[in-house]
């Protein structure tokens, strides 16, 4: 008879063990240890009494159950401990009635104990109270407390979890979510290896400003400490990659601590790091989640008035003045804009800045640099003064020091970061550039309209991009002609990713931005950013089309995410510039008069391995195969690829 605590559960026929064997099998969304030994059926508790580790994964020898973790045996049928051993060890596993009928096999079980909060929840539901609605991550054995607080908010429809193939990609994928939101994703893996995996997506985040909370799992707090298995001191791995790294302990406030974390995130613009002892996840919580309510500021700070009029008097009486924009201007693109129109002076960009003023804008004159147009140099050498906007002055940019420069910036360590600047203006770009503007107005102004100079300049590099657009050596297509036709298709409202190679100096060079801002990995220049990003983009703007650019070399380094982005219905459009070759290394080598050794690649054919991934494959060899293809691809439903064979020389 079953009793109101208990039911019966059928198990599945092809989960029934056969005659001496033991098998892990799931009844009723329990693991059950189900044995059959002399014509008996028996179930147990899936659990060692002593490690934890799954019992189905024994043996049955000589009428027992052997552990396969400790070598001890148990009664099949009952859990019992054998004769003399039942005297020392008191380590019996429970047991379930079972019985077999025509019908089939049938378990009897206690009915499901509901699951109380626990510390995991309170860290999760303060997370999302502080605006966290996105994690990437990799479930596992040290993190399962916390996955399953995770999975319960999910539920309740307050967060996304994006489960990757390899942690790498979730650090990446949040760095590429704070990049383009200025608000923290978060990422997680278990300790040991799994924590380690994130380390390169984190640096990339603290090197160009991300804010996001990585999340680490850790062995039990017994344990800690004492080199058991997968036991790093992780608060010192991560203590240079993370502006806090804190270990929650049983006693701790726990709610305070997760919300310390996203507040050092959005605040310093960086990683927030927490280690979560194996136990701690699960042990029971009435605390009530972290309110964000009082805990931020906004950052709408003006400028200093005696600032304010040694710029003013320096950039009113400049005849040929240009703006540098850079990433920490996307807050302000609107008043760059109206100041440039104001004053008549180009805007040029930084590569992380691509796209905040569209190259189809009068005044915009494209990226700087070297991975730039001759229309941003050519303007910037011609400049009597250089007006630069939240750009941190990277050698890659190659920002003129022999120019006059107002540099306007938030934050005082990058004023003069490099090389001494003529004047500054510290504060937010948002509210310093309109009082700039006004101090003008009212002062009155030298400059000149440049207008026709920007014009000028663009119809001399479009002349030019056309004609390496229409270069073809018979090797393949040139990156001119792959990057006119994603300016053509690519939609005005698409974030684009791009990753480390030859493909993103071409990029930034031949595409011509509408107005999409584009992802990169900027100051640690990883390979491998770009499609991970493209995913982190998806989260962050899941309306908007998402792209990813790479070359062969850094999409094979998490080409699996491709099934990542299938699984999830992650929409990503990846264009892919396949030379079979590190290209950019190959540069290098021969630049610095070395040989080019070991940089070939041997590549499956990409269009068919996004094919067995579930996802569409293109693949074209010919310039006038561009058109159609990148229509096909930008239809597509789902993940689509297109693979372009690339001439490795016509970049």
């Amino acid at each position: 008879m079953t009793t109101a605590t208990e039911s019966w559960h059928d198990v599945d026929p092809h989960d029934v063990p056969e005659e001496g064997r033991v098998r892990s099998v799931t009844v009723d969304g329990r693991s059950i240890a189900l044995t059959r030994c002399g014509g008996r059926l028996g179930a147990l508790e899936n659990h060692c009494p002593h490690q934890g580790g799954p019992l189905g994964e024994g043996s049955i020898e000589q009428g027992l159950l052997r552990c396969p973790w400790h070598g001890y045996d148990y009664d099949p049928v009952t859990g019992a401990p054998p004769g003399a051993l039942a005297e020392h060890l008191d380590d019996r596993v429970p047991a379930y009635e079972v019985e077999e009928g025509r019908d089939g096999v049938r378990v009897r079980l206690p009915e499901r104990l509901e699951v109380g909060r626990t510390v995991a929840d309170v860290i999760v539901e303060t997370l999302v109270a502080h605006g966290v609605d996105t994690v990437f991550g990799m479930v596992g054995h040290s993190n399962l407390g916390f996955a399953d607080a995770l999975r319960r908010a999910e539920e309740r429809g307050e967060l996304r979890f994006v489960g990757i193939r390899h942690e790498g990609a979730a650090a990446f994928a949040a760095s590429a979510y704070g990049k383009l939101t200025g608000r923290p994703a978060a990422c997680f893996a278990i300790a040991g290896p799994g924590s380690t995996n994130l380390l390169t997506g984190l640096y990339d985040a603290k090197l160009d400003g991300a804010p996001v909370v990585a999340i680490s799992g850790q062995v039990p707090s017994k344990v800690l400490g004492r080199g058991a298995f997968q036991d790093l001191d992780l608060g010192a791995v991560f203590r240079d990659v993370a502006i806090s790294t804190t270990t929650v302990h049983a006693g701790s406030d726990h709610a305070e601590l997760a919300a310390l974390a996203v507040k050092h995130a959005r605040d310093g613009r960086g990683v927030a790091h927490l280690v979560l002892p194996d136990e701690v996840q699960a042990l029971p919580s009435d605390a009530v989640a972290g309110s964000p309510d009082g805990r931020y500021s906004r950052r709408p700070v003006g400028p200093d008035p005696d600032a304010l009029a040694r710029a003013t008097e320096l950039v009113a009486g400049a005849r040929r003045p240009v703006i540098v924009a850079g990433h920490g201007a996307r807050g302000a693109r609107e008043e760059v804009v109206a100041l440039a129109e104001q004053l008549g002076a180009p805007v040029l960009t930084t590569f992380k800045a691509k796209g905040l003023v569209p190259d189809t804008h009068p005044l915009g004159a494209g990226v700087l640099g070297r991975s730039g147009t001759p229309v941003a140099s050519w303007l910037m050498n011609e400049a009597d003064l250089l007006l630069v906007v939240g750009a941190s002055f990277s050698s890659h940019t190659g920002i003129a020091p022999w120019q006059r420069i107002v540099q306007i910036d938030d934050t005082p360590t990058a004023i003069g970061r490099f090389d001494a600047v003529t004047a500054d203006l510290l504060g937010d770009a948002a509210v310093v550039v309109p009082a700039l503007a006004e101090a003008i107005r009212a002062a009155g102004t030298k400059a000149e309209d440049q207008r026709d100079d920007v014009a000028r300049r663009w119809e001399i590099w479009r002349t030019e991009k056309a004609r390496r657009a229409a270069d073809d050596r018979g090797r393949g297509v040139s990156a001119a002609a792959v990057f006119a036709a994603l300016s053509e298709h690519l939609p005005v409202e698409a974030v684009v990713a791009v990753d480390v190679g030859n493909h993103a100096y071409s990029l930034g060079r031949y595409l011509e931005s509408k107005g999409q801002p584009v992802l990169m990995s900027g100051y640690l220049g990883s390979i491998g950013f770009g499609y991970p990003a493209a995913m982190g983009a998806w989260a962050a703007a899941p309306s908007r089309p998402v792209v990813a650019v790479t070359g062969d070399g850094g999409f094979g380094q998490y080409a699996m995410e491709l099934t990542t982005a299938v699984h999830h219905g992650i929409p990503v459009k990846h264009v892919l510039l396949n030379n079979s070759a590190l290209g950019k290394i190959s540069k290098e080598q021969l630049a610095a008069d070395y040989p080019v050794w070991h940089t070939s690649l041997t590549n499956p054919d990409w269009a068919a391995y996004a094919e067995l991934c579930g996802a569409r494959g293109i693949r074209i060899t010919h310039r006038d195969q561009l058109d159609a293809a990148m229509a096909e691809l930008f239809a597509a439903d789902g993940p689509a690829l297109l693979c372009v064979e690339q001439d490795a020389e016509l970049i």
